[in-house]
C-alpha cells in the first residue's frame, strides 16, 4: 500500500513495543498460588529471568536509582612501598525491578524470597581504586521483597590505591579513599544514593571490624561529585576512609630502648674524663645502638623518610659526637700534665665570657678558682690541676730537697704551668657540661615530641 509501513518494519516495531511493554498484564503480578504446597514455582519468575542481561525498567527516560552502602569489617594489610590499602568490605546494593512484583496476602504472607544473583540484572558497580581482580565468591544470592525491592550484599576483599604520607610514622594517620561508580551506564541511566547515613557505616564498622592489629578506624566521609568522561557524565560516592596506626608496638620496642641507650651515654659524662674507662663505655653504647638499629630496622618502613628516622639519625650523631669529644678532652688533659699549650686569646675570653656565675654556668665561684666561675666539681670525677701536674714545692721545701738553685724565675714557670693546666681543665669541663645540657635538651625535646604526637 503506498505510504504505508512495509511487512518487514512493521513486524519490528510491533515486536519491539511487545517487548517494551509486556508485562503491562499479569506479567507485573506473580502467580505465587500453592507455595505452600508446591514451594516457590521458579517458572514464575522466569520472565523475570530472561530479561537478567537488560536494565530493568519501564521508561527508558527513569533512571535506575542505586543505594550503596558498605560495612569495614578489616584492615588486613597498608604497605607503605606500593602505597596499597588490603581490606575486607560488606557491600550492600539496593534497587528496584518493576518486572517484579506479587501480593503478600495470596502468597501465604511471603514478603521476601531469596533468589540467585546469577538469575537478576545486577548493577556493575565497582571501586575506582581497586586495583585487584574481583575476588567475591560466586554463587551470591540477593533478597526481594515482593514490591520488587532487591537487596544484595556482597563480600569483597579489596586491594586499592592509597596515598600514604609515613611522615609522622609511627604515630601517622592515612586517608584513604572508595569510589563508587557504574562502568556503563551514564546519570541518564543510573543515579546512585545511600542505603545508610554516613555516621551509622563508621559505628558499624568500628563495631564488627575484626582485627585488632596495627590500624583503628577513626572515621568516615562522603562527598558525591560527577565525573566526566569526554561528554559523557558518570554518577559516583566517594567515601574517605581514616585510619590511625596503634603506636604502642613502635614506642616499646623502637623508642623506650633508643631512649634508653641516650640517656646511659648522658650518664656517661660523670665518669672522669682523664680515666680510661668513659671512651670503652662510650665505644660499647655506640656499637650496642648500632647494633639495636640493625636488629630494628624490619619495623621501620621500607620507603620514605619517617620522623624516627630522624630521631635516630640525631640519637646516633649525638653519640658520635659525645665519643668524639671524649677523645678530644682525654687527649687534651693528656697534653696539659706533659707539656701544657698556651691558650689563645679568644678561647681563654670564651671560657671566661662562659664561665661567668650571670651567664651559662650558674655555679658560685670557689676560692681556688676565683679567676673562673666554674668548679671543677661541677661534673663528678674531674681531678683538681694540682693532681694532675703535681705539687708545686715551696721556696723552704726546694732548699730542705737539696735544691738550692731553684729561683724565683723556675717557681714562676711552675706557676704558670699550673694555671695553663687550670684553663685547659676548665675548658674540657666546660665542654663536658655544654655537651650534657645538650643531651638534655634532645631528651626534653623528644619526650615533649612523642606526647603531641602521640595524643593529636
Amino acid at each position: 500500500m503506498e505510504g504505508g509501513w512495509p511487512p518487514v518494519r512493521g513486524f519490528l516495531l510491533y515486536l519491539t513495543v511487545s517487548l517494551l511493554l509486556q508485562g503491562r498484564g499479569n506479567t507485573f503480578t506473580i502467580n505465587c498460588s500453592k507455595f505452600d504446597q508446591h514451594g516457590v514455582d521458579p517458572a514464575v519468575f522466569q520472565a523475570v529471568f530472561d530479561r537478567k542481561a537488560f536494565r530493568p525498567f519501564i521508561n527508558y527516560s527513569i533512571p535506575t536509582h542505586v543505594n550503596i552502602s558498605f560495612t569495614l569489617s578489616a584492615i588486613l594489610e597498608v604497605d607503605a612501598q606500593l602505597q596499597l590499602l588490603t581490606s575486607f568490605l560488606w557491600i550492600t546494593l539496593m534497587w528496584d525491578n518493576p518486572f517484579i512484583r506479587w501480593n503478600p496476602e495470596e502468597c501465604v504472607n511471603i514478603n521476601k524470597l531469596t533468589v540467585s544473583a546469577e538469575n537478576l540484572w545486577l548493577p556493575d558497580i565497582f571501586i575506582v581504586e581497586s586495583m585487584d581482580v574481583d575476588r567475591a565468591p560466586p554463587e551470591l544470592a540477593a533478597y526481594v521483597n515482593s514490591e520488587g525491592r532487591i537487596k544484595y550484599n556482597r563480600p569483597l576483599r579489596v586491594t586499592s590505591i592509597c596515598n600514604l604520607d609515613i611522615f609522622y610514622f609511627p604515630f601517622d594517620q592515612q586517608n584513604c579513599t572508595f569510589t563508587f561508580t557504574s562502568f556503563l551506564y551514564t546519570v541518564d541511566s543510573m543515579l546512585l544514593g545511600m542505603n545508610k547515613e554516613v555516621w551509622e557505616i563508621t559505628d558499624t564498622s568500628r563495631n564488627i571490624i575484626q582485627t585488632q592489629g596495627e590500624w583503628e578506624l577513626v572515621g568516615i566521609n562522603k562527598a558525591t561529585p560527577k565525573l566526566l568522561v569526554g561528554s559523557s557524565v558518570y554518577d559516583q560516592i566517594m567515601f574517605y576512609v581514616a585510619i590511625r596506626r596503634r603506636p604502642r608496638l613502635y614506642v616499646i620496642n623502637l623508642l623506650v630502648p633508643s631512649g634508653f641507650l641516650v640517656a646511659i651515654d648522658a650518664l656517661s659524662f660523670y665518669l672522669p674524663a682523664e680515666s680510661e674507662n668513659r671512651a670503652p663505655f662510650k665505644i660499647t653504647l655506640l656499637l650496642g645502638y648500632n647494633v639495636f638499629l640493625l636488629m630494628m630496622n624490619d619495623l621501620l618502613p621500607a620507603s620514605g623518610t619517617p620522623l624516627i628516622s630522624v630521631y635516630f639519625a640525631l640519637c646516633l650523631s649525638l653519640m658520635v659526637l659525645s665519643l668524639l669529644e671524649t677523645i678530644f678532652i682525654t687527649y687534651l688533659l693528656h697534653l696539659a700534665t706533659t707539656q701544657p699549650p698556651p691558650m689563645p686569646q679568644w678561647l681563654h675570653s670564651l671560657l671566661l665570657h662562659c664561665t661567668s656565675p650571670r651567664k651559662c654556668c650558674p655555679t658560685a665561684p670557689q676560692k681556688g678558682n676565683k679567676g673562673l666561675g666554674l668548679t671543677s666539681t661541677h661534673l663528678p670525677g674531674l681531678k683538681e690541676p694540682v693532681e694532675l701536674v703535681g705539687k708545686v714545692p715551696g721556696p723552704q721545701e726546694a732548699e730542705l730537697n737539696g735544691c738550692p738553685g731553684s729561683t724565683r724565675g723556675q717557681q714562676e714557670d711552675e706557676a704558670q704551668k699550673q694555671h695553663l693546666v687550670s684553663l685547659w681543665v676548665q675548658f674540657s669541663h666546660m665542654m663536658d657540661t655544654l655537651l650534657f645540657r645538650l643531651y638534655l635538651l634532645f631528651m626534653a625535646t623528644s619526650i615533649t615530641t612523642v606526647i603531641i604526637l602521640w595524643n593529636t
